[in-house]
Formats: structure tokens, C-alpha cells, sequence
């Protein structure tokens, strides 16, 4: 059984790694908060309606099978998906030198991802044990 095909667990993948992403982000923008002229970026707001154009776009582009003996297409389904766009936030306070960046801020972007990170590992691994629960044989 391959987990990325349950769509419940697609999306789950697919909100992580737009946490992650995200972090990844943050963490850039801290790194940068003393470049002069640096201007913090942010992912756009992760929404069902743009996971679901995802993954249509990705089964519009997967091969079709014409014989039963043919394998099934390694088109990966979460590719679409994996491709974040990043916008530029909108600044509170801007220092002499051009940089925008306010620490306080970026800690509480931090601190709301990783509250959503964790959150959506919970749901996925609970998942997982409904899954294996499933799956148990009677009486076991």
C-alpha cells in the first residue's frame, strides 16, 4: 500500500512540506535581519482549493495505461504541489538602511508554523494507528 495515494495522507505531506518550506523561509529572513536592503518573504496561505488544482493538474499529466500488462506512471503526484510561491510580507517598520525585517515578528511566524507543523504530524501519525487498527486482524 502506498500511503501517498490516500488523499487524506496527500494532503497532510503536502500541508508539511508547505510548513516546512515556510520555516525554511523565516529562518532566511532572521538570517538576514542585519542585510542592508532585505525584504522578508513569506509563502502565499496554504489552501484546499489550490491542493486540489495540484493534484488535478498532476493526474491530468500522468500516463495512461492502454494494456493491463503496461506498469503505471511514476509521475509524482505531489510535484505540483511541491512548488510554493513566495510573496514579499508587508513591512511595519523599515530601518536606515532599506532592511524590513522585525525580529519579534518573524518569531511569532516561527512559532505559528511550528504549532501547525506539529499539529498536522499529530494528525498524520493518528492516522496511521487508524490505518493499523483497520488493518488488524479480528480479535487481535
Amino acid at each position: 500500500m502506498n500511503l501517498a495515494e490516500i488523499p487524506l495522507f496527500s494532503m497532510l505531506r503536502g500541508r508539511m512540506g508547505h510548513l516546512g518550506e515556510r520555516q525554511r523561509l523565516i529562518a532566511q529572513n532572521v538570517a538576514n535581519s542585519e542585510t542592508p536592503g532585505y525584504q522578508p518573504q513569506d509563502l502565499k496561505a496554504y489552501t484546499f482549493q489550490a491542493q486540489v488544482r495540484g493534484v488535478q493538474m498532476a493526474q491530468a499529466s500522468a500516463p495512461t495505461r492502454t494494456q493491463a500488462t503496461h506498469l503505471s506512471g511514476t509521475v509524482n503526484r505531489t510535484a505540483a504541489a511541491s512548488t510554493f510561491k513566495t510573496i514579499r510580507t508587508k513591512d511595519s517598520e523599515t530601518t536606515m538602511d532599506g532592511n524590513s525585517v522585525v525580529l519579534q515578528e518573524e518569531m511569532m511566524k516561527m512559532s505559528e508554523a511550528r504549532m501547525a507543523y506539529d499539529a498536522a504530524v499529530g494528525f498524520y501519525q493518528k492516522s496511521l494507528n487508524m490505518l493499523r487498527t483497520a488493518a488488524r486482524p479480528p480479535g487481535r
